[in-house]
């Protein structure tokens, strides 16, 4: 058989001979893919779903185009509206809130004076609320030392400039009140509190405090005797613990003990004898002194120093 009958016989067959020529995968010859068909990947794609759009930025760095989220608007309470007054006594820690109901309903609760028997009645944090006759007091009880420093004034008010009250403005939350006084320019050891039976209970019989009190002269022997045995000022009696001179400094330094919770008294005395009060520095305050206590900084009492205030 001829070269040409083995050609025309694999033509025939359809099977390639032994000399046929395989198709070419060159360019141009390799078979088109499918452009329509979707790309197969792990997860099926919706091809309806539009990609996300670049993210375009100004000059400035901030972001084009994009919607900003919305900003949700949060209710604050108003203290001015008040709190309730059974979560007001529930927070003086006589009982719970279901249980100042009860007493609330009976007739036990009193607001500034007049018993109040309303369910859900607010109270302000000033307002005297008594239960059973006792004040309560919503917040706990909080008591604060300060060595106060020249040019505040002892007050809680705001129309006195600088006040000793922006001195422990960050000590706490609780609504704390000076006790005692010192004058602007007087420095040493002022109490702060909340605790009302504190307060009244040492506003009757005082609080013994040691002033460091600088004159503008010597004070005279004779006026030191009398001092400490006492005397009157426009019929107004005064009475000092103890007076003497400081150690190893001039006479006109001298050291004066007294109950009196009122700085202005001290003044009263030297200026009634013909001195002029220079500084006053109350070093001691009951139990307490200004040991690691700078001036102008202010610390919390120990219960230690409040179980030896409540001996005194």
């Amino acid at each position: 058989m001829s070269t040409q009958d083995n050609y025309d016989s694999g033509r025939g067959s359809k099977k390639p001979g032994k000399n046929a020529r395989k198709k070419s995968m060159a360019r141009g010859n390799a078979p088109l893919k499918n452009e329509g068909a979707p790309r197969k990947t792990g997860r099926q794609q919706d091809p309806t779903t539009r990609s996300k759009p670049k993210l375009k930025f100004d000059k400035d760095g901030k972001e084009i185009g994009r919607r900003p989220k919305p900003v949700v608007q949060v209710k604050k309470s108003n203290p001015a509206d008040g709190i309730r007054l059974n979560k007001y006594i529930a927070n003086s820690g006589v009982c719970s809130r279901r249980e100042a109901d009860t007493f609330i309903a009976t007739g036990l609760v009193t607001v500034n004076g007049e018993i109040i028997n309303e369910m859900g009645h607010k109270v302000q944090l000033g307002d005297d609320v008594r239960f059973d006759g006792r004040r309560l007091n919503p917040e706990p009880k909080t008591y604060v030392l300060l060595n106060k420093p020249k040019g505040f004034a002892t007050t809680d008010s705001n129309s006195k400039g600088m006040t000793v009250m922006d001195l422990v403005a960050n000590a706490t939350t609780a609504k704390i009140k000076p006790f005692g006084r010192l004058g602007r320019n007087a420095t040493g050891l002022l109490l702060f509190t909340n605790d009302d039976e504190f307060v009244q209970k040492f506003m009757k019989k005082g609080i013994t405090r040691l002033f460091h009190v600088e004159l503008d002269k010597n004070l005279k022997q004779e006026h030191l005797k009398k001092i400490r045995e006492g005397f009157k000022i426009e019929d107004k009696e005064i009475q000092v613990e103890d007076i003497s001179y400081v150690d190893k400094a001039p006479k006109s330094e001298v050291g004066l003990k007294m109950k009196h919770t009122g700085n202005s008294v001290i003044r009263m005395i030297f200026e009634s004898l013909g001195y002029d009060v220079v500084r006053v520095d109350c070093v001691t305050l009951g139990p307490l002194t200004k040991k690691d206590l700078p001036r102008g900084r202010y610390r919390h009492l120990t219960e230690n120093e409040l179980n030896l205030f409540s001996m005194a």
